[in-house]
């Protein structure tokens, strides 16, 4: 089908920039629910410190995002996503805790401890395509073919602001100047705490991609959304194309932005558990991966956010053990 100019048209979905007021509407929705994460401090840096998002009840900082967008449906509304694992875990949680249907969409290669973790919760679980970015289209396609609403796990306003969640727990655990680092694969995470660093003097971001999959990074030297090659990596929550028009991109333009390899990450989940009794997933130790790396320029005081813990034993154990 073509516009009346002959050209193709512009199939980019309508999706406006989270405010302040999303920001806010969100702490109040995840504090009343979840409890503060802990930050503890970590021989990483001098004055280093680490956020726990692997002590949420999902295993993983996105059911703040999913809890966020949940709530903000109406109640007979339908949600419906698509996710590498965790926010369609964060979905489902909060699904679950609010009595509303939920549909998951999820590529067919999907980690076997997430897509487990799915099937012990009421939802409607689908297993669609090669990778994130097929399961992505058919979710969209989907939610507009049975009127579902379609909440992105980083291109949703509300999604973005529940993550900005996590800065809102920072101003009372982390004083003064700070340097927060944060895995980086659609923007979500980092385009909420970019919002909410614009109310915090001080706080410079860092965003961390896995070498295997640069979109964000790509789309911001850009200034729009470029599609990139996207390889096997152990950080399969990193890993996968952006939608066209994100509004992730716009929000992260000025942060700091840097890769680490699948070595770095096996570095990365190693000294977690070495240092701290820690079990992370690839796409959780990014930040550690690119600190450990010296990838970060660090002013202040550093916390990291350890994102996820959802990975299966007998691989973690098998990267326990690779060293």
């Amino acid at each position: 089908m073509t516009a009346p100019d002959g050209s193709a048209p512009d199939t980019t979905r309508p999706v406006r920039t989270p405010t302040f007021d999303d920001l806010e509407l969100a702490w109040q929705t995840v504090h009343s629910v979840l409890e503060p994460t802990p930050l503890v401090s970590s021989p990483i840096a001098a004055s280093g410190s680490l956020k726990l998002e692997t002590f949420q009840p999902t295993g993983a900082f996105k059911v703040r995002g999913g809890l966020a967008g949940v709530s903000a449906l109406q109640e007979d509304q339908r949600a419906l996503t698509s996710s590498a694992g965790n926010h369609g875990l964060g979905v489902a949680w909060a699904a679950a805790r609010l009595g509303r249907q939920a549909t998951v969409v999820v590529p067919e290669r999907s980690s076997a401890a997430k897509v487990a973790a799915l099937r012990t919760y009421p939802i409607e679980l689908v297993e669609h395509g090669a990778d994130y970015e097929a399961a992505e289209k058919y979710a969209l396609e989907l939610a507009a073919a049975e009127g579902a609403s379609f909440i992105s796990a980083y291109n949703d306003p509300t999604v973005i602001a529940g993550q900005a969640t996590i800065g809102r727990e920072l101003d009372t655990q982390a004083l003064g100047e700070l340097t927060v680092v944060v895995p980086v694969g659609g923007g979500g995470l980092l385009a909420g705490l970019a919002l909410w660093a614009r109310s915090r003097p001080g706080v410079r971001l860092a965003g961390v991609e896995s070498s295997k999959s640069r979109g964000i990074s790509a789309a911001v030297a850009a200034g729009h959304i470029v599609r990139v090659p996207v390889g096997d990596t152990i950080a399969d929550g990193l890993a996968g194309n952006l939608e066209p028009g994100s509004v992730t991109v716009g929000l992260v333009a000025g942060t700091q932005l840097v890769a680490v390899d699948d070595d770095e990450l096996c570095v990365a989940m190693r000294w977690l558990f070495a240092n701290h009794g820690l079990v992370s997933e690839g796409s959780g130790a990014a930040g550690i991966a690119a600190v450990l790396s010296g990838k970060i320029d660090i002013a202040g005081r550093l916390v990291v956010v350890v994102t996820g813990r959802n990975i299966a034993a007998d691989r973690f154990a098998k990267i326990l053990q690779d060293n």
